[in-house]
Parts: structure tokens; sequence; C-alpha cells
């Protein structure tokens, strides 16, 4: 067991993976908080590297139970340095962990004949894609890819709106479309064909009209700009959500959540009927 009272050199280095994108990119690892986070970190097997607890009050049963269960490093803090970690206003955590990335492997995507699955293109607020894969956790896709010059989903502010669902569901990186054209071209190869399925104003149908049953990857695209021309060229398809009212368009991750709960419906239906 290890001790930081001190903005020490470790303490900074940990704080680096708060603010700092490429120094957590190198680390390869992110800080999380929260009992439901963490509790889900661990159940679906992503790797622990450190526990930081608060040296200075007895730990509940859960934090006991993780701190003595968990063979990985563990590091008793001062509450406010703690808390500086956890970016609170108030009161310092129980524990935070420190969690090793996964890889940016499109392969961790399981694909069937079932398969839902989502693009966002472009991203710009961390707070948008944690809120996707919430969404995306809720309504049964199998994963999110996060495609191009994007937000960061390990930023703390994309982790933190999951609310634990980050850990349930395959996040991938790729840096641009080309890369999940090959995955999907791999994927038609082995007889598995998945539908390119785009989202805007201007589409086709309805997303209500559109078999949503078949194996699709729908696609949202960046909140200002949406869909880029070279997804527009990859689509099969591309719906609209209806609206009424003066808005022009949803946020991003409403209107992922619009077109995944009604995929949900109408496979729900399907099953019933």
């Amino acid at each position: 067991m290890q001790r930081i009272t001190t903005r020490n050199a470790r303490f900074q280095q940990f704080q680096t993976l708060l603010t700092n994108r490429t120094k957590r990119g190198r680390a390869r690892e992110f800080i999380v908080q929260g009992v439901r986070p963490i509790t889900m970190a661990v159940e679906h097997g992503w790797t622990i590297r450190s526990l930081l607890y608060d040296a200075s009050r007895p730990l509940s049963r859960w934090a006991e139970e993780l701190v003595r269960g968990i063979g990985t490093e563990r590091i008793a803090m001062a509450p406010d340095l703690l808390a500086e970690l956890s970016e609170k206003a108030e009161g310092a955590p129980e524990v935070l962990a420190v969690v090793e990335m996964e890889p940016d492997d499109l392969t961790r995507i399981r694909v069937d004949e079932d398969f839902l699955g989502l693009v966002f293109d472009r991203p710009t607020q961390p707070g948008n894609i944690g809120s996707i894969v919430r969404s995306a956790d809720a309504f049964g896709a199998r994963g999110l890819i996060v495609t191009g010059h994007a937000a960061d989903p390990y930023d703390p502010k994309a982790v933190r709106a999951t609310t634990g669902s980050f850990f349930a569901l395959p996040v991938v990186r790729t840096p641009s479309h080309r890369e999940v054209g090959d995955w999907l071209d791999a994927e038609r190869d082995r007889g598995r064909p998945v539908l390119v399925v785009g989202t805007d104003e201007d589409g086709e149908c309805d997303a209500s009209e559109f078999d949503l049953t078949q194996p699709v990857l729908l696609l949202i695209g960046n909140e200002t700009a949406g869909l880029s021309s070279a997804w527009r060229d990859r689509c099969d398809h591309i719906v609209s959500i209806p609206m009424t009212g003066s808005a022009s368009s949803l946020n991003a991750s409403n209107a992922a959540s619009i077109v995944l709960y009604e995929a949900r419906r109408q496979r729900l239906a399907k099953r019933k009927g």
C-alpha cells in the first residue's frame, strides 16, 4: 500500500489523466468514480490498475470489499487530493479507480443477425458521447464507433454521463469512415450483411417506416454539420425523425435515443408477432 498526502509527481500524473487527452492516451488509462461505474468495470472484466481511497475515514462495506478483493495497486490518499481528482466542489469520494483502456479494435463489436450498432461521426461534446453510450446500452445496441477528429470517449465528462454503461458496451475509436467500411465489408464477406442507415432531416422516409429489425449500423452525424459527404456516400439508406414546432433539428444524443428506441420497439413487436 502506498500513501499520497501531497501534490507529488504521482498525484500530478493522476491529474493529467483528467485534463490531458494526449497523456491519457499514452498511459492508456483513465479515472473512474462512483459505485455503479466502478462495480460495472470490475464485473465486465476491465483491468483496474490502481485503487485510490480516502485514508481519513473507515470505508463502507462495498469499498472495503473492493479494495481487499482486487489484486492491484492500492493508494491511500488525503481526502482533499481525492476530492480534487474527482472534480467535486465538496466532499471526497470513498474510492477512485484507475482503469486500463480497451483496444480500439472493431472486432470487439459482435455482429450477428440481430446486430444493432451506432457510429457517431466527429462528435464535439464528450457529454453527447456519454449520453449515446447510455441509450445504446439501454436499447440493446452492440457497440458505438466514434470516428474522425472527435471528442474523447475516455474524457471524464463522457465516462460520467454513461453512468456505468461505458463498461458494458464496446466503444471503439477509428480515424475515419474507411476503417469502418473495411470492417463492414469483411463482415459482409462472412455472410453478415449490415445496412448502414444514416439519420438526417431530409431522409427518404421516417424512421418508423423503415425496417430496423434487420442488421443495422445507425449513423449519427456531427452535432453542427451533420453527416459528412463521405458517410452519406456510405449510407445504404437515410431516415428522418418527424418533428413539429419550430425546432429545425434535435440534439445528437436525443436523435440517437429516438432511433434506438424505434429499433428496439420494432424488434420486440417482431418477436411477439
